[in-house]
């Protein structure tokens, strides 16, 4: 007869490991899975520059209008004699989009082995009758969402070396969204996702977050719960969305106009300073949700899923508000976010690759001027050295080979740009 407390002490000491190497596994998967063929890591390495990219080049946005094959491929090369090695993309049902961009990277690998290209795919969530009548924000548009979520999984099943994370949700949680949801189901869909993982539906190679405002990740208070906790327990690391260019007109904290010492200096010096507080200002909202993070004893890696500056805009933005949209003061933003971001070690997906007339109903409205290139190819202030050092020798897009905007006239900016000012009603 065997003795009993053997048995017991056995069993424990049994699950007890079972438990240690169910735990190594799942933070061995949860850590290594950015790590590229080449033994890189993908995320956090400065060798693998990303960007936000959809490449919609006409006014309305239509599956007819989805770029085809060939113009995603053009936008693609331009996009890699830039530096850019790592995409995000934003929705997998809507329109063929992702499936041709991934169909884009495989085709110009196959072309040249040294082409390389990785995607963070993103499935659109929303709520029910978003964007119409009846919005329902309590209730999730669950055929719609589940529809996002499957394909994820076939296109990472399809490309399994391209597509590296899935991002549950862009700025689906935060309150201002015309399509927000709860946190909860955000957190449903992450654990569908990593459930798929576990039964190899989905490549152990892809890793799963959710891409959200830094006040929707734990940076206000007004979103802490059990279900947010739950949701950055799951995850494998957050995508953190920061704008100070809306900062600029939204937010009392930044103090986007001159200070007082600064009123006499040139409006060049005021607008890089006023980006020195913007910068400021963002690393803040970084640091408040990596601080939420260490109060609930999560360990996670924070990389900055979107950030960006308008160079244009006739409204809250333009010369007759904030006048944070200029051509040139994108370019101050853009080099000190390449600097903040690269110095830390953060993957930074920069909003946007292209310009896109789509997203504004008003032609000269920020929202579609985001890009760092126009639509018709022309590279802004912030790329200008690319184009002097022949970075874009024989690329084109939609037939126009890739040059300067303004004909690379820099006075043209200088003329054009306004000292930073505060309005009457960007105050609390």
């Amino acid at each position: 007869m065997f003795n009993r407390s053997i048995i017991l002490g056995s069993l424990l000491v049994l699950c007890v490991t079972i438990f240690l190497v169910s735990c190594a596994g799942e933070q061995s998967q949860s850590t290594s899975n950015s790590i590229l063929g080449n033994g890189q890591k993908l995320l956090g390495n400065n060798n693998y520059p990303a960007i936000a990219y959809s490449g919609h080049r006409k006014a309305v946005r239509s599956v007819e209008n989805t770029p085809d094959l060939e113009e995603t491929k053009e936008d693609l090369l331009i996009l890699a004699a830039s530096g850019v090695r790592l995409l995000r993309t934003y929705n997998t049902t809507i329109f063929p989009h992702s499936e041709r961009i991934l169909q884009a990277i495989r085709e110009l690998k196959t072309e040249d082995p040294g082409f390389e290209m990785y995607v963070m795919l993103g499935a659109w969530i929303q709520c029910q009758n978003a964007y119409g009548e009846g919005v329902d924000h309590t209730v999730e548009d669950e055929d719609f969402n589940r529809r996002e979520i499957a394909r994820a999984i076939e296109l990472a099943q399809e490309y399994p070396d391209l597509v590296r994370v899935v991002a549950v949700g862009n700025e689906a949680m935060v309150t201002w969204q015309a399509h927000f949801v709860p946190a909860a189901t955000i957190l449903k869909y992450v654990q569908v996702l990593k459930a798929a993982r576990v039964e190899s539906r989905l490549p152990e190679t892809t890793l799963v977050t959710t891409s959200d405002n830094w006040a929707a990740l734990g940076g206000e208070e007004s979103y802490h719960g059990p279900n947010l906790t739950e949701l950055l327990q799951e995850i494998d690391f957050l995508s953190l969305h920061t704008y100070a260019f809306h900062d600029s007109y939204y937010n009392p904290k930044l103090e986007w106009a001159p200070l007082a010492e600064e009123a006499g200096l040139p409006k060049a010096d005021q607008a890089e300073m006023a980006i020195e507080r913007s910068i400021a200002l963002q690393v803040s909202q970084y640091e408040a949700v990596k601080n939420y993070l260490q109060e609930l004893g999560i360990e996670k890696d924070i990389h900055i899923g979107e950030t960006g500056w308008a160079s244009l805009d006739n409204s809250h933005y333009g010369n007759e508000g904030t006048c944070a949209a200029s051509e040139y003061i994108a370019k101050l933003f853009y080099d000190a976010t390449r600097k903040w971001t690269s110095e830390n070690n953060l993957t930074c997906f920069f909003f946007e690759a292209f310009d896109e007339p789509w997203k504004s109903n008003n032609t000269a409205g920020s929202e579609g001027h985001f890009g760092l290139f126009t639509v018709d190819g022309k590279a802004k202030y912030a790329l200008w050295d690319l184009v002097d050092s022949g970075a874009f020798a024989g690329l084109s897009r939609g037939g126009n080979p890739i040059s300067k905007t303004h004909h690379g006239d820099v006075s043209v900016l200088q003329e054009k740009l306004k000292a930073p000012r505060h309005l009457k009603f960007n105050q609390p």
